[in-house]
């Protein structure tokens, strides 16, 4: 089938792109919808033309591989993006957008450029340039701000995020809202044919008020970016020229601003990133016909905090949720966190009332296990013991219907373990949710020795069903992300024994990128969790070099957030942290005990030391084939452990570093402080030598 299907309704030109699933504009659809805007305009039979994706997407927006060439690749062959926008914009004959479903990035930029716009339903509307580090850049920072005004776009363009219909409708941004979209602009094409001559000239430069007006709103939004990214300065620079200067001076801009955005380095990380969050749904050794079980009630066991968050998650996605817990205290208390966090969105604007309240019907509670027997899903969320964990699920395997995936939401312990206590180990997984388990994006699927296919696709499935992304591991302590962070953390210890203090170290990664530091993490995470988990590998990996620093803290009831204190302290009310000079002499003074002579320690040594620990650790674990591809690695920490988006991951950072030095420098700290911690992975110093990329392997 053509990328172009063309029809006509009497009078009207009806231009149906066709390249599923997206209709991605690469060069072969910009390139036939071109040549049949030409046609329409040379038809004496046609008055008007609507341009639409169909029933269930307008346009996705661009090809994302065609900006691997930069400025000189694909995405700017003839007739690029920016043309087809003005072959649109200056057609003779009024052109209408009928959008129904997904419009975004260069799919908004071509409704931008038609003269009407009517939205369905289920229209979502954005442009998300900004996620990729670059801006909009077929005339979306031109023509959007002279629709809707600089306040209300500058805002669309700087966060990315979509808006539905009414807000569309309401922001101007759409012509009219209709049930029949097709039907509505065909009839908008006819009415705007018999009145061609009234189409405001949207080239003219903006009145002095109104560049008045746009100059401040763009202060503003200028005001609120803490530390622009290059992305973001491009496109204020680019809508300040939406009302500076013509439109056509504005678009070369844009394309200037566009084209110097490609080929920075956050681009490229970002764009690497888009393509590693697609891949990780993909179980590379799943048979193509493998079937997905049908999966529409969850059974969660455990009201605790991750228990009440996975159950959210759940609810929110559609389906239904059981939760289940034996001690009606903690029922309780679990229901009441579902419905204070449900009551706070709907204060916050987030949710309707309508909205959380059939989310809340969608959780019932119960005191017993027997309740699993309907679910076709069961998540244990029980605390962190393998005994306590066994036991439920031996319980759980009485009840739960055949067929049913039993999961474990554990975060270190042996998935496979846990499931010899069933009589079908085949159906157990690892769904290792992060916490707060309704807001983080990741979700572990852990595939054991004995888990079968259908298992493992319908729990990649289920992680897509409830909006996640889903990253396949295999066994091993920590999986892939807590056996990275064991590593991370391990050198920070260290470095506060040599001559650091807490502050200093988080302060250096997040200003590095790290949403949080390792120090502040712990204190949200909670410190007798981690403790717990480093008292059973002092246990079972006796030769492992520990600090024994964050267990001082423990011993003295400092647990972090919720006692108040732990690395630092906390307000009761806000939670924000402050350095507690106790914690500081403490350091200091655990120096003193141990024997080493404290010394100055930049915060370039720092950041090296702990993100080659995650290096280091990542390249082992796709060595042993617990991970599938760095990429996952990367996945894995973007959206699981505040690894900043812009670096890409672990994975990819370490190549842009180049192997060789890192490998060097490993080389280096091994001979330092505890460097028997540095065990080098095989595969990090053969990749180095061969020359080749981790985030390829």
């Amino acid at each position: 089938m053509p990328p172009i299907d063309r029809s006509t309704s009497a009078d009207v030109a009806v231009l149906r792109m066709a390249r599923p699933p997206v209709n991605g504009l690469d060069r072969a659809l910009r390139s036939e919808l071109l040549g049949a805007l030409h046609a329409a305009q040379q038809d004496a039979s046609v008055r008007g033309i609507v341009l639409t994706g169909g029933d269930r997407v307008f346009s996705a927006g661009a090809d994302i591989s065609e900006f691997a060439g930069g400025a000189s690749g694909a995405a700017f062959a003839e007739p690029w993006l920016g043309a087809v926008c003005t072959a649109l914009a200056s057609s003779p004959k009024p052109v209408v957008a009928a959008i129904e479903g997904a419009c975004l990035g260069g799919g908004l930029e071509l409704a931008l450029a038609c003269h009407g716009r009517i939205a369905g339903r289920t229209a979502r509307l954005a442009l998300p340039e900004i996620k990729l580090g670059l801006l909009p850049g077929a005339g979306g920072t031109q023509r959007l701000p002279r629709l809707i005004g600089v306040e209300a776009a500058v805002s669309m363009i700087l966060s990315g995020d979509a808006i539905d219909s009414v807000r569309a409708d309401a922001l101007g941004l759409a012509t009219a809202v209709a049930g029949s979209v097709l039907e509505h602009a065909t009839a908008l094409a006819r009415r705007l044919a018999a009145h061609s001559g009234s189409r405001a000239d949207d080239g003219a430069v903006a009145t002095a008020r109104t560049r008045e007006l746009g100059a401040a709103a763009l202060g503003d939004a200028a005001a609120r970016l803490r530390r622009p990214s290059r992305a973001q300065a491009a496109i204020i620079e680019a809508v300040r020229a939406s009302f500076e200067r013509p439109l056509e001076d504005g678009l070369a801009c844009e394309r200037r601003l566009f084209e110097e955005l490609l080929g920075t380095a956050e681009a490229r990380a970002l764009q690497y990133a888009f393509f590693g969050d697609r891949a990780a749904g993909r179980v590379d050794a799943l048979p193509r016909d493998v079937a997905v079980r049908r999966v529409s009630e969850v059974a969660v066991v455990g009201a605790g905090t991750m228990g009440a968050g996975i159950a959210m998650c759940v609810a929110n996605a559609g389906l239904a949720a059981v939760l289940i817990d034996s001690a009606p205290e903690a029922l309780d208390r679990g229901l009441q966190r579902i419905e204070q966090t449900y009551r706070t969105a709907v204060q916050k604007g987030k949710l309707s009332s309508g909205e959380a309240e059939a989310r809340r019907a969608a959780i019932r509670a119960s005191g017993s296990l027997e309740a699993v027997c309907t679910a076709d899903l069961v998540v244990e969320a029980v605390p962190e013991a393998l005994d306590l964990k066994r036991s439920v699920f031996a319980e759980v395997d009485r009840h739960a219907k055949p067929g049913a995936i039993l999961a474990s939401n554990t975060s270190t312990l042996d998935v496979g373990a846990i499931g010899a206590a069933t009589s079908r180990p085949g159906d157990v997984v690892g769904l290792h949710f992060f916490s707060p388990a309704h807001v983080m994006r990741l979700l572990e699927v852990v595939r054991t020795e004995r888990s079968s296919d259908a298992a493992v696709a319908t729990a990649m499935a289920f992680a897509r069903a409830i909006g996640k992304v889903g990253v396949l591991a295999r066994v091993c302590d920590g999986f892939i992300g807590n056996r990275m962070f064991e590593e991370y953390c391990r050198q920070a210890f260290f470095l506060l024994d040599e001559g650091a203090l807490p502050a200093q170290v988080d302060h250096a990664l997040e200003s590095w990128g790290m949403a949080m530091g390792p120090f502040a993490v712990l204190d949200l995470a909670g410190g007798d969790i981690a403790w717990a988990i480093r008292q059973r590998r002092a246990r079972e990996q006796p030769d492992q070099p520990y600090s024994r620093l964050p267990d001082l803290l423990c011993e003295l009831g400092r647990f972090g957030q919720k006692t108040g204190a732990g690395f630092y302290r906390y307000d009761g009310g806000t939670r924000g942290r402050a350095v507690d000079p106790e914690v500081d002499a403490l350091v200091v003074e655990h120096s003193r005990r141990i024997g080493v002579e404290r010394r100055t320690i930049s915060d370039d040594e720092i950041v090296s030391r702990c993100v080659l620990a995650l290096v280091n650790e990542g390249a082992r674990l796709l060595d042993e084939r617990i991970a599938q591809r760095a990429s996952d690695i990367d996945v894995v920490y973007r959206n699981g452990y505040g690894f900043p988006a812009t670096r890409g991951g672990p994975m990819y950072a370490a190549d842009e570093m180049g192997l060789a030095n890192v490998v060097a420098k490993i080389a280096r700290y091994s001979q330092g402080y505890r460097g028997a911690s540095w065990r080098l992975s095989t595969l990090l110093e053969s990749a180095a030598r061969l020359g080749q990329r981790l985030s390829a392997l």
